[in-house]
């Protein structure tokens, strides 16, 4: 326990999934958390069970793709809590289909979310952690999918690999300005979200049926299951913590050994 202690942390996308899951463990281990998303009911629902359990949250309504907004979120982090030293770019979408089906307006609303979300969280979040002046950790949510092709995902892997890019390109950046802030990036495989039950709705390609994390793990997932939520948001504790203090630039991959290679299952 307080691997994070009086560290503020803030986190975009957290009103379900991994978000949720990663303020619920940044708060356990002793942070501030400030949590934001489009689902004010479901955000403002996590904020209070953290601080029935104990820990500090707060909730901000916020969508990252909206620059205008983002100094009063900063504003808002800064006059609460005084500082900023770890900064989750966790807010994402998935739309799945064939990229020769794909309409022009559904590849960039997700890479707007994707890839301008988590640029303007770099460009809003790293001034506020340098004003702290004690270096920082920002960690961007990538996917397998960042690693490798997929079929009928090429528009979610094509916004993912550019997020793990620009991870090192700021990372680099960071360390030349030796400001001791550490920029990485988490390449989840299948987990336990709701971006699979979304995938059949219009919003996240139409397809005709939710896919089964489970059968998917079955399948592709060397070690058989997917992961939870909670196993995502450990690494990225990691990361936020002192622990990882020599790690900026780096991948960190939580796949079950999807990107290790393939098995054949006894059977």
């Amino acid at each position: 326990m307080g691997q994070v202690s009086g560290k503020v942390a803030f986190i975009t996308g957290a009103a379900s999934g991994i978000g949720a899951a990663c303020a619920r463990v940044l708060a356990r281990e002793g942070a501030r958390v400030v949590i934001t998303d489009l689902d004010d009911a479901r955000g403002e629902q996590l904020a209070a069970g953290i601080r029935a359990d104990g820990g500090q949250a707060t909730y901000l309504h916020q969508d990252v793709t909206d620059e205008a907004a983002w100094p009063g979120i900063i504003a808002a982090i800064e006059t609460r809590y005084g500082r900023l030293d770890i900064a989750v770019a966790n807010a994402g979408i998935g739309i799945f289909g064939s990229a020769l089906t794909m309409s022009l307006a559904d590849f960039r609303r997700q890479n707007a979310v994707n890839i301008d979300g988590v640029f303007l969280t770099a460009k809003h979040t790293i001034p506020a952690m340098r004003r702290s002046g004690d270096g920082g950790s920002l960690i961007m949510m990538s996917s397998v999918a960042g690693l490798r092709g997929a079929a009928s995902l090429a528009g979610y892997s094509a916004s993912k690999g550019a997020v793990r890019l620009f991870a090192k390109s700021m990372a680099m950046e960071c360390a030349m300005a030796g400001d001791k802030i550490r920029v990485n990036s988490v390449h989840p495989g299948i987990i336990v979200t709701p971006i699979w039950t979304k995938a059949a709705t219009p919003a996240g390609g139409g397809l005709p049926a939710a896919p089964d994390p489970y059968e998917m793990a079955r399948l592709g997932v060397p070690l058989g299951e997917p992961a939870e939520p909670e196993e995502i948001a450990n690494g990225v504790l990691f990361l936020a913590s002192d622990a990882s203090r020599h790690m900026t630039g780096s991948e960190l991959v939580i796949d079950g050994g999807m990107t290790g290679g393939t098995i054949r299952r006894p059977g």
